[in-house]
């Protein structure tokens, strides 16, 4: 509170503006509309930009819980009613932003910067949406709600960051993974932290459908991007790039997208941003998908008309979805910042992640996605010389190990690699040494 002015939130529909408690237990509105948490703009307005400014900066990086999480930093932007002592945090947000100015160079641009929202506990973004998600669980427990457990389907990271938060919590998590179609470093997270796994024979749409059906007996709670608590965590993505960036913005948003609830969320963070007077300034956003499961790029290119598809194998598994339940959201916040949407192939994402790594990175395929759509926006002239590009990263490539060795080593179907980097197996011998390096750094 300042003031007379209390910090609330409300649940409400983006069709037609219904609103519900923040303590019912749903995810879509009584139309069928999709979610969203919204703030009391009074209090927000009734501090003053520097006053913010100085809140958030006073926060950051603090080792007072909860203030230790990037997250709950702004924990008046993201879920003011909640008491600090529900709040589960495993240090997630407060990542790194890192310059890369000799790609910047070799591409034309001003300024390009990668958030590395994949450091973190679990090592993906995900982890942003899941500590509020579960910390207003637990909030809800806390009332007297009897909810059992909380389940999600997922691609591997949104299962990944569901079962270390809700370990933490001590609350049982059920996980439907489509079989086959994850990282082994993915598939070995829940299963650790002692999760309820059930490997399917479908795809992420497959599982999808199967725990909305499960989650209609309230007892078990959906943890997908469908639930707008998610969003509420991932949108801070936005403002700790404003103020990392001095409190200013770029130029260009760049994101990959699977569920869209990642878009969404980064709209939402500009939109408080400009709210409070922080700054004016309205990015683009660029929103990459992968060529074999493109519904958002097709509907783009047929005046957002949307269009669900069969998802095919990409080696960005954890956006091979083919119909996102956040399609609204993620069509209104391309609307509202001038957005873009383009796709990589196969061979795009593997290049420009390799191609990137070259810089001091490590890239998962997904960020892949978006520094390839960013790299064909920038030879379109679609991204100008004189622009800034912060790329948002979304996991850890060290979950992605076959990704990474595979490229290197000829190994991914269907991909030959412009920037291979091959081990050079030699005798143990002084002069055969001294030949491969005279050959190798010319």
């Amino acid at each position: 509170m300042i003031g007379q002015v209390t910090f609330t939130s409300e649940l409400a529909c983006i069709n037609c503006d219904r609103t519900y408690t923040m303590d019912a237990v749903r995810y879509l509105c009584d139309c069928g509309g999709l979610l969203e948490v919204r703030h009391n703009e009074a209090a927000i307005v009734s501090r003053s930009p520097s006053e913010w400014q100085g809140l958030f900066e006073s926060r950051y990086r603090s080792s007072v819980h909860p203030y230790s999480s990037g997250v709950w930093g702004k924990k008046e932007w993201v879920l003011p009613g909640i008491s600090e002592s529900n709040v589960v945090t495993l240090g997630e947000g407060a990542t790194p932003m890192l310059p890369v100015p000799r790609l910047a160079a070799e591409l034309g641009v001003r300024d390009i910067r990668v958030k590395q929202c994949g450091v973190s506990h679990t090592g993906s973004f995900k982890d942003l949406g899941m500590t509020v998600l579960v910390s207003h669980v637990v909030h809800l427990r806390s009332l007297g709600v009897p909810i059992r457990a909380v389940a999600c389907a997922s691609t591997g990271d949104t299962s990944a960051a569901l079962a270390a938060y809700a370990a933490s919590a001590g609350i049982p998590t059920v996980v439907f993974l489509p079989a086959g179609k994850i990282s082994n470093a993915q598939l070995s997270q829940p299963v650790s932290n002692g999760s309820v796994v059930l490997s399917l024979d479908t795809d992420f749409d497959g599982c999808m459908e199967i725990v909305k059906a499960v989650t209609a007996d309230q007892s078990i709670y959906l943890a997908n991007s469908m639930n707008p608590l998610r969003i509420e965590g991932q949108k801070t993505i936005s403002i700790e790039i404003c103020q990392q960036l001095g409190w200013d913005l770029p130029d260009w948003l760049v994101i990959p997208g699977g569920n869209l609830g990642n878009v969404s969320a980064l709209a939402a963070g500009l939109d408080l941003l400009k709210l409070s007077g922080i700054t004016r300034k309205s990015p683009r956003i660029l929103l990459a998908q992968s060529a074999n499961a493109n519904p958002m790029y097709l509907s783009y290119q047929n005046d957002f008309k949307f269009q669900s598809v069969p998802a095919k194998t990409t080696l960005a598994s954890a956006i091979q979805i083919g119909n996102p339940v956040s399609f609204p959201r993620a069509v209104r916040a391309l609307q509202a910042y001038n957005g873009v949407v383009d796709q990589a192939t196969e061979q795009e994402l593997s290049d420009a992640a390799a191609r990137a790594d070259r810089h001091g990175l490590f890239n998962d395929p997904h960020t892949g996605v978006a520094l390839a759509a960013m790299m064909k926006q920038i030879e379109k002239g679609t991204i100008k010389r004189d622009e800034s590009v912060v790329v948002i990263s979304t996991a850890h490539g060290l979950k992605f190990q076959e990704f990474k060795s595979g490229y290197h080593a000829g190994a991914l179907p269907g991909v030959q690699g412009k920037h291979r980097n091959e081990i050079i197996r030699l005798p143990a011998d002084v002069s055969a040494v001294k030949k491969a390096l005279d050959a190798a750094l010319v």
